[in-house]
């Protein structure tokens, strides 16, 4: 990292709300990052500011051609009252992975990681201490110039914006019910559903207002060719019990790499339970489901950390996995990886960053 952070605090701090009010992604924190590309240039400007409304021109290419990419990670208060990120590096990889497949020029990650660790800082009060909840985190880039020629933008801006969120299980860690979708198609290999960008989520909408309307809390995604191997639920990965093994789809270049799937894998292995990730049709499941062998299934994503799947609704039919309850190894998972991310429990594996 070459480049200074200017910092502007703001004069006119927000009133922060209760933690019973926070939901997800509602508030906003006093600061915000911003750093500036240029073709010629490069990344330059980066500063702190007071969180504010961005003026784009009408013409900016993100508007026009969805040239945008995002992440998302928390930050968390601990027992012993430090602050602690999960994994942080690996968000930034990630980052720089989805500004390659969207043709936007690399981020210097040590810059971005700085840029966190600082507006972290300066925003700590922020960071909501009840159980269960934390400081979302907001990476993103967005195309600005003012072009309507399909092309790479000569112009982005890099930013980081907070909000603190409140626990995603009001009531404790309850399985959901999941559709699957058999109707559209997300994402293809070779395209950019194994990227964060906006256009991934909305190519969702649709199939989700549909399973909404049903009841359902979100949809399995099959795979856009064949239309039968599983993908990933909405927002999160999926892994599936099925007799002694848990089994997780494949990164063939249609899903997600996500973050939590990475660390839920490490830490099934390391307590020597067996892992497969492979191709896993809708029919395996079916038939594993009513020959009894599909003991659980659980999404992995930040927001949630792990979502119990309670039934599947496929073709008609509703699909109970195990007795719909949440599954002893879904809930151990859980209690793990969120005891490490607070602080609660030992971390084997240096995930947790302290801030300071």
């Amino acid at each position: 990292m070459t480049q200074t952070i200017h910092i502007e605090r703001t004069t006119t701090p927000k009133p922060k709300p209760a933690a019973n009010e926070l939901g997800f992604g509602k508030y906003f924190t006093d600061h915000m990052f911003i750093l500036d590309y240029e073709e010629g240039k490069g990344w330059h400007n980066a500063r702190i500011v007071p969180y504010q409304p961005i003026s784009l021109d009408p013409a900016a290419k993100v508007f026009h051609y969805g040239q945008t990419i995002f992440e998302g990670l928390k930050a968390y208060r601990t027992e012993n009252g430090k602050i602690s990120l999960f994994r942080p590096d690996m968000n930034m990889k990630r980052l720089n992975r989805s500004n390659d497949r969207m043709s936007i020029p690399p981020v210097d990650e040590a810059l971005g990681l700085e840029a966190l660790r600082q507006l972290v800082l300066i925003d700590q009060d922020w960071i909501p201490d009840a159980p269960e909840t934390s400081l979302y985190v907001r990476p993103f880039v967005i195309a600005t110039e003012p072009a309507l020629g399909v092309s790479p933008s000569q112009q982005y801006k890099f930013m980081i914006i907070l909000s603190p969120v409140g626990t995603y299980y009001a009531e404790g860690i309850k399985p959901v019910s999941i559709y699957v979708e058999s109707e559209y198609a997300r994402s293809v290999v070779g395209g950019v559903g194994h990227v964060k960008t906006a256009g991934n989520y909305a190519a969702g909408l649709k199939a989700q207002e549909g399973a909404s309307a049903l009841g359902y809390s979100q949809v399995l995604w099959l795979d856009g060719v064949h239309r039968k191997y599983v993908e990933e639920v909405g927002s999160m990965n999926v892994f599936f019990r099925i007799g002694d093994k848990v089994i997780t789809p494949a990164l063939t270049g249609g899903l997600l790499p996500g973050i939590t799937r990475d660390s839920v894998i490490h830490l099934l292995k390391h307590w020597g339970v067996e892992v497969e990730e492979r191709l896993i049709s809708i029919d395996e499941l079916v038939q594993a489901q009513k020959d009894g062998s599909l003991k659980e299934m659980f999404g992995t994503g930040t927001a949630a950390v792990i979502s119990p799947v309670g039934s599947l609704h496929w073709k008609g039919e509703k699909l109970m996995i195990g007795d719909g309850s949440t599954g002893e190894l879904s809930a151990r998972v859980y209690d793990t990886i969120t005891g490490i991310q607070n602080g609660r429990i030992e971390d084997p594996f240096s995930w947790r960053v302290v801030v300071e």
